[in-house]
């Protein structure tokens, strides 16, 4: 807890000279502080006076720096030669006619630099901050051929890496290419604009300190101008610099994506400069723009304008993304997380599991579909929600995850049919056209068959067998003739609604039992009001657990538990049950339970009526990541209910 509070404002900050100081003034514990230890005293104006001893000098000069800068002093004799010199601009409000602008220190220059432009608290990252002045000058001075650009995209990433790496050298990078993109005769701009250009992708992902920051936002606003190359980057850098005071820093260097649409094509000329298609169940795709510090938040309210659906509380639809690792497994999206970020990391990742294999190309894939699902929320849906839900369900069909016999499945498949392709083509019953419209009708059932039909139903089948199941299609799908593609998707909905899991997201499990004997497999169906065990071949419901009478759930081991309250019995009040489930799906389950609890005490309001289940992660304080997550789902855990342990 604070013991108190030293205010600098205005505070009179000096290095105390030591020399006359006699051991005795400081012995403490029998050891002498005075050889060891530097001083650096404040005087507040309205309190008596602090000393801090400091053990090392890189450390006094930073502090005796920061404080000087805090206190707003105008005393310029802390600091570097470079930071001297802000201090006077600043001091004279950044006169555009003071000849400290010309000087060398603040001005482009073709040699290195002897020492770190910004004070460093260590040799070490005063070593680093002129092997980073290296990077950047290689950076701009190497001239940028669209062929071997991944020249350009490797010294990029380095550079801001070590900068995120060592967050004290952020405030040195800026300044660096602050320096580098000044002229002291503006005549040839073209090294200037690929620093620039490394400028952009910099305040992309963090900002400088007061008062760097006083002077990145003055330099750029001096150079801003829509009538030059140079001054379009400029004006890029501005906003950038705005995006990144509203949304925060970035945790992640740009990606392969960013740096090649920043350097190609003058991100001034785009609102949104970086764009990735979205996929939908009925596979088709979405192209969406965004810029550095777009959250998938922001990512999907454009998204959801564009294609006609609402926000994602209402709909319960969410962004997914692949698995680097080309597993089939899928990473939910939480809104606050940066969409850069999440490419950045999982090009990473993509690396470091297929090291050399298909080098900048493997990128990831998003998909927006419906992950919680509301009753209430029915009556809302917009026409492009209806026909993904139609599609949605038509995937859990083919796959096994809905209950429907031979001749639902035909109907359904059938209606699918109508949407997708509209009226069923007879064949010609001319015999000169017949032949070759008899086998294209046949290839288009057999098309249809393959995509809507269940896998079960037509697995094993014989030709005869499969040419009897595209007779029955036809003779349905042509009983459909002159239906809308609404009308169809309305059909199918009233269809799959009737039952009670529809929505409901299912999960294979095989129950671990107490005694020796273990059960068969069981459907976990995770719904609006709770869990529910279903028999695996016919999907009837065995039991359900509302989630008040949750008390833990969560990975266990490598299992899922969970823990629910038994109102039957007072000699038990709980009960355990253990599941064999994947690590990847134990994510999955624990995240969407956790989401439809938060759900609920956002909506209802009404958190002092449900007991908070405990979230659990696996033993031994494993990262979720573990469980088969990537980097990319750091943030995503539920914020409010139920606690994470």
């Amino acid at each position: 807890f604070p013991l108190g509070q030293i205010k600098l404002f205005e505070a009179k900050v000096e290095e105390v000279d030591r020399s006359c100081d006699s051991d005795e003034d400081y012995e403490t514990s029998g050891r002498s502080l005075l050889s060891t230890h530097y001083t650096v005293v404040i005087h507040p104006r309205d309190q008596g006076p602090t000393y801090l001893l400091i053990g090392s000098k890189h450390e006094k000069d930073t502090w005796l720096y920061h404080l000087t800068v805090a206190a707003g002093s105008t005393s310029v004799n802390v600091g570097s030669e470079f930071e001297q010199l802000i201090c006077k601009l600043l001091n004279t409000e950044g006169d555009t006619t003071s000849q400290i602008w010309r000087h060398p220190t603040l001005c482009h220059s073709k040699e290195g630099i002897a020492s770190p432009l910004t004070t460093l608290p260590s040799e070490a990252l005063q070593t680093e901050a002129i092997k980073l002045f290296k990077t950047c000058q290689l950076f701009i001075n190497a001239a940028v051929d669209a062929p071997a650009i991944d020249y350009h995209v490797s010294l990029a990433q380095s550079a801001l890496q070590i900068c995120l790496t060592h967050p004290e050298l952020q405030n040195e990078i800026c300044c660096q290419l602050i320096k580098q993109t000044r002229r002291r005769h503006p005549q040839n701009q073209a090294g200037p604009i690929q620093g620039l250009q490394l400028l952009a992708l910099c305040v992309g992902l963090f900002l400088p300190q007061h008062p760097f920051l006083w002077l990145l936002k003055l330099h750029l606003k001096k150079n801003a101008d829509s009538r030059t190359e140079f001054g379009k980057y400029a004006i890029y850098c501005q906003r950038c610099v705005e995006r990144t005071q509203q949304n925060g820093d970035r945790e992640a260097r740009p990606s392969r994506m960013e740096i090649l649409s920043t350097l190609l094509r003058n991100p001034y000329h785009h609102s949104l400069p970086f764009s990735i298609p979205v996929h939908f169940m009925n596979g088709i795709y979405q192209v969406v723009g965004f810029d550095a510090s777009t959250t998938v938040e922001e990512f999907l309210n454009t998204l959801n304008q564009d294609t006609g659906m609402r926000k994602p509380a209402q709909s319960g639809f969410a962004l997914f993304s692949d698995d680097p690792s080309g597993k089939d497994i899928e990473h939910c999206l939480q809104g606050n997380i940066k969409i850069c970020d999440i490419i950045s990391k999982w090009e990473q990742a993509s690396k470091e599991q297929h090291p050399g294999k298909c080098e900048g190309t493997r990128t990831v894939r998003l998909t927006y579909k419906n992950r919680l699902y509301f009753s209430v929320q029915v009556h809302g849906e917009t026409d492009r929600e209806k026909l993904l839900l139609v599609y949605q369900t038509n995937d859990q069909i083919v796959n096994g995850l809905f209950p429907v016999n031979k001749e639902l499945a035909m109907e359904l498949t059938a209606l699918l049919a109508q949407v997708e392709i509209g009226d069923f083509e007879r064949p010609f019953s001319t015999p000169a056209g017949q032949v070759t419209c008899q086998s294209k009708s046949n290839q288009t059932l057999k098309q249809v068959l393959e995509r809507f039909y269940p896998l079960r139903y037509r697995h094993g089948c014989s030709e005869e067998q499969l040419r009897q199941l595209c007779q029955r299609l036809s003779t349905r799908w042509m009983a459909l003739r002159g239906h809308s593609a609404a009308d169809c998707v309305r059909i199918y909905l009233t269809v799959a609604r009737k039952w009670s899991f529809f929505g409901a997201k299912l999960f294979a499990a095989k129950p671990l039992a107490t005694s020796s004997v273990e059960k068969a497999f069981i459907w976990f169906a995770v719904h609006e009001d709770g869990i529910s065990i279903l028999d695996y071949s016919s999907m009837r419901l065995t039991v359900t657990y509302t989630y008040k009478s949750l008390m833990t759930f969560g990975g266990y081991q490598d299992d899922f538990m969970l823990v629910v309250s038994n109102a039957q019995t007072k000699d038990k009040a709980t009960e355990k049950h253990l599941f064999a489930m994947t690590k990847p799906k134990i994510l999955e389950i624990t995240l969407l339970i956790a989401s439809y609890i938060n759900n609920f005490h956002q909506l209802k309001g009404a958190a002092h009526h449900l007991s908070a289940p405990a979230l659990l992660t696996p033993q031994s304080g494993q990262k979720l990541k573990e469980m088969g997550s990537q980097p990319l789902l750091a943030n995503n855990r539920p914020t409010k209910c139920p606690t994470l342990l």
